[in-house]
């Protein structure tokens, strides 16, 4: 590991002399997590790493976690690099203090917020428009890059991003609103996935957690007429209502299905977003929708899950898969966020320095203190 044994001291990194102000001074070492096996997380000394011609190097001020950073710690996704060297942790924000010689959309000093994916550029998908979904996913030397992924990521001092996916913070913004920017941008995308909004429809969000409870701001800002949240935990649901729903099922007392049917006169759901990842829920989802209707997954799951396809066919209920933040959804989250519309900071329940970052993710697992949004600060 001698690659993560680095010097204490401070030079200047070796970038272009337009790519940082005179007299900034940036170390050539910082403190960073790296994942060395299974739910073997340590925080040590790892070089800065230097911008290309077209990336910045941003200087972290938090980073949020979500539940697909616990499972990459138990199981390596494809493309992550290797145990011993990979630095997690895609939801992170910071301050612009080096550029690329080739970067002029930010400047230095810029509070900035990420899309984490930024695609190969050069094949179909990405052509299209569709770069989380790049077919060269992974594959660093054709230009594809995921951070926190496929490339190190923000639970460190210092992080590089790509220009293109980088967003300028508007200024009323504090780092705990800009945190949760990614995880919105995921509805955001998926919901164009889905076809979009209509002004009015109904909505059904399963799953109360930070995905579905910043999935409720979304559809809310969008124009949803009436929304609905089901989740098994009464304190959850009661920071959905808090967060834009305007009914709450709790799924251990009462049918979700019944009930939605009940508030949307026996008809179903104009859209359903399945957000929990619990192997049941998409099933009940599509009995929640109405027919013609929309059943949109957001989550991951561990196992395949059982689902009757023939219903979604008799019904012709269009079933959507959605990953990331794809086609600027996080630029135009910023918006709905500098509105008020959307509120990360009331999403954050658990706060870390970063030398905390194991205890951290075990009271993520463990659910300590109920959990939402687990942030750490460098």
């Amino acid at each position: 590991m001698a690659a993560l044994a680095g010097r204490r001291g401070r030079v200047a990194v070796s970038v272009s002399p337009a790519a940082a102000p005179s007299g900034l001074s940036i170390p050539d070492t910082m403190r960073a997590a790296v994942l060395f096996g299974p739910r073997d997380l340590r925080v040590v000394w790892k070089p800065v790493p230097v911008p290309g011609p077209a990336d910045v190097l941003v200087k972290v001020a938090m980073c949020g976690t979500c539940g697909t950073d616990l499972a990459i710690q138990d199981r390596p996704f494809p493309g992550q690099p290797p145990f011993g060297s990979f630095t997690p942790g895609h939801e992170w924000t910071g301050v612009v203090v080096a550029r690329g010689e080739t970067v002029d959309e930010v400047a230095v000093g810029d509070r900035v917020a990420i899309h984490v994916h930024h695609g190969c550029g050069r094949c179909r998908n990405c052509l299209n428009g569709s770069y989380t979904a790049c077919l060269n996913y992974g594959n660093v030397a054709k230009g594809h890059r995921a951070s926190g992924f496929t490339v190190d990521g923000g639970f460190a001092q210092y992080v590089t991003h790509h220009a293109s996916s980088i967003y300028r913070l508007p200024d009323q913004l504090d780092w705990e609103d800009a945190v949760l920017v990614t995880t919105a941008g995921t509805a955001m995308y998926g919901i164009d996935r889905a076809g979009g909004l209509v002004a009015g429809d109904t909505v059904v969000v399963v799953g109360p957690g930070s995905v579905g409870l910043t999935t409720l701001q979304v559809v809310r800002a969008l124009g949803a007429g009436v929304t609905i949240a089901v989740g098994t935990r009464d304190e959850r649901l009661a920071l959905a209502t808090r967060t834009g729903a305007d009914h709450v099922v709790n799924s251990r007392q009462t049918d979700p299905v019944a009930r939605v049917r009940e508030l949307t006169g026996g008809r179903g759901a104009d859209l359903v977003i399945e957000t929990s990842g619990h192997p049941t829920t998409p099933e009940l989802s599509l009995r929640m929708v109405r027919r013609g209707g929309s059943l949109l997954f957001l989550a991951f799951y561990d196992e395949p899950v059982n689902f009757d396809i023939g219903r979604a066919n008799r019904e012709e209920v269009r079933l959507v898969t959605s990953r990331g933040e794809g086609r600027t959804a996080v630029g135009r989250v910023l918006r709905l966020a500098a509105s008020g519309a959307v509120r990360g900071a009331d999403l954050v329940t658990h706060r870390y320095p970063l030398e905390r970052i194991q205890e951290g993710f075990e009271a993520l697992r463990a659910k300590a203190g109920d959990p939402i949004k687990v942030v750490f600060t460098p």
